[in-house]
């Protein structure tokens, strides 16, 4: 009971956290001068991945590597699998081609990177420093399709940052909200990593089974609330952008910086399994996308399936 709320304490820090580091930063941006394209898909669109960044950068460095990775893992699966798959059963999905030209491969390649990185069974600081190269290279190619291509999303991107900057105005104020939302993920990715690995020890399962199902989805509720909320709106490119851009920042971003500080073995069952569920899931969502342009609600049923029959078998055959 303890430890269950340990999860549930250090899941509400992270969320809270997030939220105030992301409109700290985006005032920031603006009394800087930055443009509310660059901050929005910088800050906007990666923000939501903080939580997991944090805590998988917490867990390599208490060298827990099994929760560093399956966080990362864990949380793409459940992005697509669970949160696009809830969002389209709620109202289908329609997406614009340059985010299935771009961010849609984009995803499946860094699924792709992924495997062929931990060939060896590891990512070491080599393998860091490809995936952030791959990061910068995605950053650099998404600034210049929306900045100077006259993309829909960039729009989506400024009104986002438009929007999040209303809360911090004075120097004082964003400075707290920027130093506040740190010491929440920071003191809240903690939380959650003592009450996953104790949930672990007394299920008598893997950390692996655990940061891939429990930490993977505390991590993942910002994404699931920004999406969810995106598809009762019925803002499709919300909902679909938030969650390809997080995959991608999720597998380059923060798989590169936590390995670039403690190189990160990779246990088995993701070799064998896991990371075969986060390519195909890659790729029945580029297909599901590809075939109508949208995501219908019976193509959102088959993912939650799909969701609930992987937690089954993380649970039972790949328990371990």
């Amino acid at each position: 009971m303890l430890s269950a709320l340990f999860v549930i304490i250090g899941v509400l820090l992270l969320t809270t956290g997030g939220e105030a580091l992301i409109r700290g930063s985006l005032a920031a941006a603006k009394r800087m001068g930055v443009s509310p394209l660059l901050s929005g898909l910088l800050i906007v669109g990666f923000g939501t991945s903080a939580p997991e960044l944090v805590v998988s950068i917490d867990a390599a460095i208490n060298e827990r590597p099994d929760i560093a990775v399956g966080n990362v893992v864990g949380s793409n699966i459940g992005n697509i699998l669970l949160i696009l798959g809830m969002c389209a059963v709620i109202a289908p999905l329609a997406v614009k081609p340059l985010v299935l030209r771009r961010d849609g491969i984009t995803v499946v390649a860094g699924a792709v990177l992924f495997l062929v990185l931990v060939g060896g069974s590891a990512l070491a600081r080599f393998d860091a420093a490809i995936l952030l190269l791959a990061l910068v290279s995605y950053l650099i190619w998404a600034y210049r399709t929306e900045r100077f291509g006259n993309a829909p999303s960039a729009e989506l991107h400024k009104a986002e940052a438009q929007e999040v900057t209303s809360l911090p105005s004075t120097k004082l104020r964003i400075a707290a909200a920027i130093v506040f939302g740190l010491a929440l993920l920071i003191v809240g990715s903690q939380v959650l990593l003592k009450g996953a690995v104790d949930i672990a020890e007394s299920l008598g399962v893997s950390e692996a089974v655990i940061g891939l199902t429990l930490v993977a989805v505390g991590t993942s509720l910002p994404e699931l609330t920004v999406s969810v909320i995106a598809a009762f709106r019925r803002h499709a490119d919300v909902a679909i952008g938030n969650i390809l851009g997080s995959n991608i920042f999720n597998v380059l971003g923060i798989l590169g910086i936590s390995a670039l500080l403690q190189p990160l073995p990779v246990h088995e069952r993701i070799l064998q399994f896991d990371q075969w569920v986060m390519l195909g899931a890659s790729l029945v969502l580029l297909l599901f996308l590809y075939t109508g342009r949208r995501l219908s609600r019976f193509e959102g049923g088959l993912l939650l399936l799909g969701y609930v029959a992987y937690v089954g078998l993380s649970f039972t055959v790949f328990g371990g």
